[in-house]
C-alpha cells in the first residue's frame, strides 16, 4: 500500500455544479436572428440590437446567466441580416432610379 504525501487529502469526485440558466430573452434573439435571414428581413435589426444588450447583460453578470452562444448567434444573424436587408434596398433603389432615369430620356 502507497502512502500520500501528507497535506494532500484524497482525490475529489464531483466536478462542476448545475448550469446556469439561460438568459430570458437569449432564445429570442436567435430566434429573430433565424427569421431575419430566413423569412423576414425587417426582424434582423432587432435581433442585431436585443442581441447586443443580451450579450452585455450575460457578460455582467458573471455566471448567474448561460445562453450567450445563442444570444451572440442571433446577433451575428441580425447583423448579416441587416446587411443583406441594406443591400436589399440599395439593389432595388438603383432599378427604381434606372428605371426613372430611363423613362424621362425617352
Amino acid at each position: 500500500m502507497t502512502q500520500q504525501p501528507p497535506g494532500y487529502g484524497p482525490p475529489a469526485y464531483g466536478g462542476y455544479g448545475p448550469p446556469s440558466p439561460n438568459h430570458p430573452q437569449a432564445t429570442t434573439v436567435l430566434v429573430l436572428g433565424i427569421l431575419g435571414i430566413v423569412i423576414c428581413g425587417f426582424v434582423a435589426p432587432f435581433a442585431w440590437v436585443i442581441g447586443n444588450r443580451v450579450v452585455r447583460e450575460i457578460d455582467a453578470a458573471g455566471g448567474r446567466w448561460g445562453g450567450r452562444t445563442e444570444a451572440n448567434v442571433g446577433r451575428i444573424l441580425g447583423i448579416v441580416g441587416s446587411a443583406l436587408l441594406i443591400l436589399g434596398a440599395v439593389f432595388i433603389g438603383v432599378f427604381v432610379l434606372g428605371g426613372i432615369i430611363a423613362a424621362s430620356s425617352s
